[in-house]
């Protein structure tokens, strides 16, 4: 039986009006530097617009610090923390979620809880998304905002693949008849580790152990991953001598002709490079027939932020029908919004009424089943099995 963990069982409830009024008006004025990964232009002009638009409404200025990786921000402050500058910090929001919300909140670098705070929280349905307050298996219990919805998603051109591979076995068969079509990115990149998330998922014996912290069962459960890796390796792109970057590049390579196969973590992804002129028109998405992992990102605010009433301002803007909607354009981003449909009002779906799906963005009941993300002890050990055997 599957347990029901909901909001108000964590005691997340709406706070008052009141409440937020005096937030607001603290956060007129203030600066959020907002530590994001900026290794996507799409992703770095949304969160430019939200700028804008936060600016406009709330004279709040965002300054997007660009991250290649989450960890750095989490480094950062818990430097801070260990150098006993316990206020006046240098980031008052983090784009975060997996393993990087397990250690900031094992820490204490979180402030909060502050999600009950938001009014736009009351548009998010945890019963129905329990995704929304468990990050990777961990109860986020107000210490982290939802903003987006992601779900790994396959990519092929179907002008010169007429039946792409939908299992992880079936993508193996697929190299070693087609040798160096097949790539994926190197760890520690999220959509590489995604993708070996992935493969774990199908090929172990005991995925049930995977929402569990890893333990002494490390190498049992995760032998039939190294043993499919070690048969794929030969028949790589460059036999292996090489990855791409990230799941861009891999697009790129895609739409080059160089690769038979991608995949991406946002379900707009395809459709978004079809515009951009990186895929041709017949490029087109699906997911495997058991299922595909997905997962919901947040923001947090560190525990020394110096601006924290105008990073939950911001927080809560991203939660705002306007904001979601824009995100699940593909024209912008291309996800799925974290708020649910039967809570909003007539004027707030209105936002929703005239997105574009694009022409290769699968519908609701074609993304099929979403496999939960392990533990997050399972990752770092995985990245660190993965470089030892593989890196070059």
């Amino acid at each position: 039986m599957v347990m029901i963990i909901t909001s108000a069982a964590l005691g997340i409830s709406p706070g008052s009006a009141d409440e937020w009024s005096d937030i607001t008006g603290e956060a007129s004025g203030q600066k959020v530097y907002w530590y994001a990964w900026g290794g996507a232009q799409t992703y770095n002009d949304y969160i430019e617009w939200v700028g804008e638009r936060v600016f406009e409404e709330h004279n709040i200025e965002i300054i997007h610090v660009k991250l290649g990786d989450t960890a750095e921000a989490v480094r950062k402050v818990l430097a801070e923390k260990t150098a006993g500058r316990l206020s006046n910090g240098t980031v008052d929001l983090i784009w975060i979620n997996g393993e990087n919300f397990k250690t900031m909140k094992e820490e204490d670098l979180l402030y909060g809880p502050f999600v009950d705070k938001l009014p736009n929280f009351k548009l998010v349905d945890t019963e129905q998304n329990p995704g929304a307050i468990q990050d990777f298996t961990i109860l986020t219990e107000g210490l982290e905002s939802p903003w987006g919805m992601a779900k790994l998603i396959f990519i092929y051109d179907q002008a010169t693949l007429k039946s792409p591979p939908r299992s992880i076995q079936s993508i193996l068969d697929y190299a070693r008849t087609h040798p160096g079509r097949i790539s994926y990115p190197a760890p520690p990149d999220f959509s590489a580790t995604t993708f070996l998330k992935q493969a774990l998922l199908e090929l172990t014996a005991a995925p049930e152990e995977l929402q569990k912290p890893a333990r002494d069962n490390f190498d049992r459960v995760t032998e039939p991953l190294w043993l499919y890796l070690d048969a794929l390796v030969p028949h790589l792109w460059k036999q292996g001598e090489e990855y791409p970057e990230n799941s861009d590049k891999l697009i790129e390579m895609l739409g080059a002709g160089d690769v038979d196969l991608a995949y991406s973590f946002q379900i707009g992804g395809v459709s978004n490079a079809i515009e951009e002129g990186i895929l041709p028109d017949s490029a087109r998405s699906f997911v495997l027939d058991q299922g595909t992992i997905g997962n919901t990102h947040f923001v947090a605010i560190p525990f020394n932020s110096a601006h924290k009433e105008a990073a939950m301002v911001v927080a809560n803007f991203l939660m705002s029908p306007e904001a979601q909607a824009r995100k699940q354009n593909p024209l912008y981003w291309g996800e799925q919004s974290v708020l649910a449909s039967h809570l909003l009002s007539d004027a707030d779906k209105k936002y929703f009424d005239d997105i574009p799906r694009g022409i290769a963005t699968l519908s609701h009941e074609e993304l099929g089943r979403t496999l939960p993300e392990p533990h997050p002890s399972w990752i770092t050990q995985i990245e660190e099995v993965w470089l030892r055997r593989y890196s070059n």
